[in-house]
């Protein structure tokens, strides 16, 4: 578990403060690493960042040696799903397990994930509200993870990406029904927006075409009119919610930008039209390249994915780093997103190094995780940089990112508003 909650209140109602004495801090904005800098922390904020290793003021006040560690920002992983989990043959988990199996497991990869320095995530879909659950327990402080921002279940269209009816028999449909989540035409789309708003989610997911490890036959043809994702967009922005949007295809991924989607997920069949009406729009992209890997690698192993999934691993998968590259090439916005629960919860940095493969210098890559990620979830006053009036979301690596970009890969200090969660 963690290292206790924020500290109590000291005499006379003055909170104590923790000096972080940080040997090197990146300043994400500039790109440059400041040697010998002191983060103050009170409560679940930061409240100065000095020059020079400043001394404990009270002596309720506690020093944090980081003089041997690189410290950063706490990192955003945008697109996470927070109740999956990969493993040969997990499709027939729907059939298997119940809603608190779900939650249960899901603790765990949300432990893992805030110890590998990820102090936010974007979760885009998951099952019967669990995932809303979960981020409320964090919350509440009741279980340990990310600052969760949710999609609660993700909108489709009858056979599209998150109908979980996909490929089974006419008897299994006929017991699916018709689920909130799955909204055909502009009015269904409106009031699908809504439910969603009603449960509780943060944000609203959206996929405009089909999906790799969905059990329909193709992954990347439109399922989405333009009116209907205006529908979902222009509801969603009425009710203070931004639309993200799964998208394959490039004519999904046109409709979906066109029709103001703040971002597209996975993009692997974008073409220059795509990029220039993305660059054009503003629209964020966010690749999931380590997903593309995993699957397409786990697509190889005899009896892990439906044969209606190989197929669309396999070819799907690959393309995702190149156009990651091309996309960052274009100057289309790129933030981080990794897909977790495809692959394995705890190794999201992995992103980190395909990305700089892709041809983003590793700053970029790192602004993709911060101050990046925070603009696209409207989040710049509170987290992405280290500043005063900031949550002190703050994690150290061992090592030059800059230089070594597997040094994401090693985190040796997490903390969390204020909250201690690893320390080596």
């Amino acid at each position: 578990m963690g290292y206790g909650r924020a500290a109590a209140v000291g005499a006379g109602g003055f909170w104590p403060k923790t000096y972080l004495h940080c040997g090197r801090l990146l300043d994400v904005r500039s790109g440059k690493l400041l040697s010998q800098q002191t983060i103050v922390v009170e409560k679940d904020r930061i409240v100065a960042v000095q020059s020079g290793y400043t001394a404990a003021g009270g002596p309720q006040d506690k020093v944090v040696n980081l003089e041997n560690r690189t410290v950063l920002p706490g990192l955003i992983d945008c697109h996470v799903h927070m109740l999956s989990h990969p493993g040969k043959g997990s499709s027939m988990n729907q059939f298997t397990m119940n809603p608190a199996d779900y939650a249960y497991r899901a603790i765990g990869d949300a432990q893992l994930t805030l110890r590998a320095g990820f102090t936010t995530v974007r979760d885009m879909g998951g099952e019967g509200g669990v995932n809303i659950s979960l981020r409320n327990a964090i919350n509440r402080n009741q279980v340990e993870g990310p600052r969760i921002f949710t999609a609660g279940d993700a909108i489709s269209a009858t056979g599209g990406h998150m109908d979980e009816a996909d490929g089974l028999s006419r008897e299994q449909m006929a017991h699916y029904g018709q689920p909130a989540n799955i909204a055909n035409g502009p009015d269904q789309c409106r009031q699908a927006v809504r439910e969603q708003f009603k449960r509780g989610a943060d944000v609203i997911k959206i996929a405009s075409t089909g999906g790799v490890l969905d059990l329909s036959k193709d992954g990347s043809g439109p399922q989405y009119s333009e009116e209907e994702i205006r529908a979902v967009v222009e509801t969603a922005r009425d009710l203070g919610m931004k639309v993200a949007c799964h998208a394959h295809g490039a004519e999904g991924i046109k409709r979906a930008v066109r029709a103001g989607v703040v971002s597209i997920e996975h993009g692997t069949l974008m073409d220059d039209e795509c990029r220039k009406l993305m660059k054009q729009k503003g629209t964020w992209y966010v690749p999931t390249i380590v997903a593309g890997k995993s699957v397409a690698d786990s697509a190889r192993i005899a009896g892990y994915f439906a044969p209606a999934v190989v197929s669309k691993a396999l070819s799907i998968g690959p393309l995702i780093q190149a156009n990651c590259g091309r996309a960052y090439k274009a100057g289309v916005k790129i933030a981080f997103g990794t897909d977790a629960g495809v692959y394995r919860h705890g190794v999201n940095a992995l992103e980190f190094g395909y990305m700089k493969d892709a041809g983003m210098p590793a700053i970029e890559t790192i602004r993709a995780a911060t101050v990046y990620a925070a603009d696209l979830l409207g989040e710049t006053p509170n987290l992405g940089t280290l500043e005063a009036g900031k949550y002190a979301d703050i994690v150290a690596f061992e090592g030059d990112p800059l230089q070594d970009i597997s040094a994401m890969m090693r985190p040796r200090f997490v903390m969390k508003a204020g909250v201690t969660y690893r320390k080596e």
